[in-house]
C-alpha cells in the first residue's frame, strides 16, 4: 500500500478562483510525485446549500482534469458527502503519514482525531498569529506541528508573534512539470491575479493597524503613468470599491475580471504564460510585519519564465534578488524594477525559471518539509 497524505483545503468554497485552487494542487500533485496517495478533504457544511452544486462541480471537474479523480471529498453537512464518503475519508486519515491542514480548514473533531499527525500550514502569516494574541480565535489548536510560509518569523525585526509555538518555516512548492518555461513572446504587460481586499479585515494590534492589499496598492497607483508600461492585473474588486476602480483606471491600469481570464486552472496557466511579468503587491500585514511571505502565484510566474517584481516582505534574507525576482519597497524602486524588466526581458526570463528550479521545485520543498516535520 502506498503511503498516504491528506490535505485540508477550501477549494469548493471558491469555485472559479483558479489561483486559490492551484495553491492546493501544488501540494496534491507534488506529494503524488513523491509517491503518496493523496486526498483533498474539503467542506461546504457551513455554506449556503444553494452554493453546493457549483462548488462540488468545480472540484469534481478540476480534480478530474489533473488526474485526481477519486482523491477528494467535500462534506455537505448532516452526513452528506460529495466525492469520497466519510467512512473512506476516515480510513485514509487513519492510514496517513500526516494531515496537512491548510489554515485549519479541517475543523471536524472526529476527522482531526483520526489523523495520527496533524500539521497546521499557515499560508496567511500574521492573521492567525494576531487573532490568537488578541484572543479573537485560535486556529492553531489541536495540531502536532506548525508550519508557516512567513519565513522570517522569529527574526528580531519580524513583527509576527510566535504565540509560544515552535514554527517550522517553508517556501511554497511549485510542480515544475505543470509550469513549463514559456518561450513565446507575451501578449500582455505586467499582470497579477488577486483580490482587492481578501477574506479578512485589517487588524489593530499594539497601536498599529495591519492592513490589506488595497492599502498597499494605492501607494503605487501612478506606475502606468510614470513608466508608460502596460499593467493588466486581474483584480476582484467589489462594487463598493468603485472609487478605487476609477482611481486605477484613470491612472492607466487595465483591470481584468479574474473569473473571465483565470476561472479554470488551465486559463490561469495561460494567463500567466501570456504575461510579460508579475507585479506582486502584497497585503499590508505581510509587508508591515517583514514576514518573508512569498506568493504561490509568483512561483507560477517564475516557473513559467516570467519575472516577478515583488513588494518586499524581507525576501532578500532567503532568495537571490535582482534578476528574475526583483523586490521593491518605495514607489521609485518599483519604477526602477519595471524599467529594468522591460529593458532586459530575456535575461530576467531565464533567471526567473532558474530561481524556481533552485528554490521552489516541489520535489525539493516537500521532501524537506516531510523530513523536518
Amino acid at each position: 500500500m502506498k503511503a498516504r497524505i491528506a490535505i485540508g483545503g477550501s477549494v469548493a468554497q471558491k469555485p472559479g478562483n483558479a489561483g486559490h485552487t492551484w495553491q492546493f494542487l501544488q501540494y496534491l500533485l507534488g506529494f503524488r510525485r513523491l509517491g503518496y496517495e493523496v486526498m483533498l478533504v474539503d467542506s461546504l457544511a457551513a455554506a449556503d446549500p444553494s452554493t453546493w452544486a457549483r462548488g462540488v462541480d468545480y472540484v469534481e471537474r478540476t480534480m478530474q482534469r489533473h488526474g485526481l479523480d477519486g482523491a477528494w471529498s467535500v462534506a455537505l453537512g448532516h452526513g452528506r458527502y460529495a466525492g469520497v464518503d466519510r467512512v473512506r475519508v476516515l480510513e485514509h486519515l487513519r492510514a496517513s503519514d500526516l494531515l496537512l491542514n491548510v489554515m485549519g480548514f479541517v475543523d471536524d473533531e472526529e476527522l482531526l482525531a483520526a489523523a495520527p499527525f496533524r500539521v497546521f500550514l499557515d499560508t496567511d502569516p500574521g492573521f492567525g498569529q494576531l487573532w490568537r494574541e488578541l484572543e479573537l480565535a485560535d486556529v492553531f489548536a489541536g495540531h502536532d506541528a506548525h508550519v508557516t510560509i512567513g519565513e522570517r518569523i522569529g527574526k528580531p525585526d519580524c513583527d509576527l508573534p510566535t504565540c509560544g509555538l515552535r514554527w517550522i518555516t517553508t517556501p511554497q512548492p511549485v510542480v515544475l512539470g505543470e509550469w513549463p518555461r514559456v518561450h513565446k513572446p507575451p501578449r500582455r504587460g505586467f499582470t497579477s491575479v488577486a483580490s482587492w481586499r481578501g477574506a479578512y479585515g485589517p487588524i489593530d494590534y499594539r497601536g498599529r493597524r495591519y492592513g490589506l492589499r488595497v492599502h498597499e496598492f494605492r501607494r503605487f497607483v501612478e506606475l502606468p503613468r510614470i513608466t508608460r508600461c502596460r499593467f493588466e492585473p486581474a483584480l476582484a474588486i467589489d462594487a463598493g470599491d468603485a472609487a478605487d476602480r476609477a482611481l486605477l483606471e484613470d491612472a492607466g491600469w487595465r483591470l481584468l475580471d479574474p473569473a473571465a481570464v483565470a476561472g479554470t486552472t488551465a486559463e490561469y496557466r495561460r494567463f500567466i504564460a501570456g504575461s510579460a511579468a508579475e507585479l506582486m503587491i502584497a497585503k499590508g500585514i505581510y509587508v508591515q510585519t517583514r514576514s518573508g511571505w512569498m506568493s504561490e502565484r509568483s512561483l507560477c510566474y517564475l516557473a513559467s519564465g516570467r519575472p516577478v517584481l515583488a513588494q518586499d516582505t524581507g525576501l532578500g534574507d532567503r532568495y537571490p534578488l535582482g534578476e528574475g525576482l526583483l523586490a521593491f519597497e518605495s514607489f521609485d524602486q518599483a519604477v526602477t524594477g519595471v524599467e529594468e524588466i522591460a529593458a532586459h526581458p530575456g535575461r530576467h526570463a531565464a533567471a526567473a525559471r532558474a530561481i524556481a528550479e533552485e528554490h521552489f521545485d516541489s520535489d525539493r520543498v516537500l521532501t524537506r518539509l516531510l523530513e523536518v516535520v
